[in-house]
């Protein structure tokens, strides 16, 4: 596909009136889509983990790779100047499978923003699409979304994070020393014994472990999880859930599973009865390190074992010294569990999680919030 596009400039952006191609991804793109993640400081995925999210994306694959990858803005020389990712997705609702695509890495120079809703329009115009899921949306990108009728998904709450600090003078070092205060190391531990004492409290009645029950930590993702996922998917069919075979899981986790930067506990041996995946989601410019919950699923919609879990988790972080513990999003019976272990709020930059259903029948069912079971393991947050 490629668009041409002449939109209306000021003097003041003349320089970028000239013709720009549009045009699909192709994975030779790589190198000029990389240089323009690192200059607008976005996160950067090497070039088999980017490529990863087509090659080997069972939903891509399943349609015979007919899909696009997404599109570029490029020059008349040859530089590219824009990029937006579109990656495939399957979901269920209602016993039936949906088509459904996540936008990806969407990042424009400054000179050539005009091109940005080009770019969004097409990502919106897919055909056969029946859901567009986009859980990463950023404050820039937020009216874009607007300006196409996506509105926020009416489920959890994706506009602040609750979190645990698990590394009270890790965790104070680092944000001290990204306000910029001075003695920031020393400051963090008369500190930390402060909220040593609030977290003392906050946690006095909790689970500590999770005696009773048995947990497994896979290494591996294996059958166990296709017949968990055949039982979870007619558990509560009014849910809407993306697709959660061995096959995706696979792919989903590839590469954390690779480099030791995800926990996948199980309950329960042969057969599975309910999981946590949890998910280092570390912020480098800030030193800081974090594990997010990513997902929880359970058999008969049965949330008893999440609290156990959560422990268990809380402790590993603890022991291992990762900063904090931080759950997104997830649904309010979850949340109640979770804010046991979550003493601590931060606001986010704006509500992150936008959907838009390609059919009215659809769209009606998606405004119910009781049609959600939300997550990290949506869209490309995890990813």
């Amino acid at each position: 596909m490629e668009l041409q596009h002449r939109p209306n400039f000021t003097n003041s952006t003349q320089k970028t009136a000239q013709t720009l191609k549009i045009r699909e991804v192709e994975y030779a793109d790589y190198n000029q889509i990389a240089a323009l993640q690192v200059a607008y400081k976005r996160p950067l995925k090497p070039y088999e983990e980017w490529k990863h999210l087509w090659a080997n994306n069972p939903a891509y694959l399943s349609l015979g790779g007919r899909l696009p990858k997404g599109w570029v803005v490029e020059r008349h020389d040859g530089r590219i100047v824009g990029y937006l990712g579109s990656i495939p997705l399957f979901y269920e609702l209602g016993g039936q499978r949906l088509l459904t695509t996540a936008a990806h890495a969407w990042v424009v120079e400054t000179d050539y923003r005009p091109y940005s809703l080009a770019l969004l329009d097409l990502y919106f115009s897919q055909k056969n699409i029946d859901l567009f899921l986009n859980a990463t949306v950023g404050p820039a990108g937020r009216d874009s979304f607007n300006v196409f009728e996506s509105p926020r998904v009416p489920a959890g709450d994706w506009g602040r994070s609750v979190f645990s600090i698990t590394n009270r003078q890790g965790f104070l070092a680092a944000w001290l020393a990204e306000k910029a205060i001075p003695m920031a190391k020393p400051l963090s531990f008369g500190l930390a014994g402060a909220l040593a004492i609030k977290q003392a409290f906050s946690f006095r009645a909790l689970p500590r472990n999770g005696a009773g029950h048995s947990f497994q930590l896979c290494k591996n993702i294996d059958s166990r999880f296709d017949v968990f996922w055949d039982c979870l998917r007619k558990t509560n069919p009014h849910l809407l859930r993306a697709v959660r075979t061995r096959e995706v899981l696979e792919w989903h986790f590839k590469y954390a599973l690779g480099n030791d930067q995800v926990w996948i506990l199980t309950a329960g041996s042969n057969p599975i009865t309910a999981y946590a995946i949890f998910l280092r989601y570390d912020n480098p410019a800030a030193c800081l390190t974090r594990m997010r919950l990513i997902d929880f699923q359970a058999l008969d919609g049965n949330i008893d074992l999440l609290a156990p879990m959560l422990a268990w988790a809380l402790e590993r972080c603890s022991r291992e010294g990762i900063h904090m513990f931080e759950f997104i999003g997830f649904r309010p019976e979850k949340m109640r569990v979770i804010n046991q272990f979550s003493p601590y709020v931060r606001q986010l930059p704006c509500w992150m999680y936008f959907y838009k259903a390609a059919h009215p029948k659809l769209a009606d069912k998606l405004a119910d919030p009781n049609a959600w079971d939300p997550s990290q393991f949506d869209s490309d947050a995890s990813l």
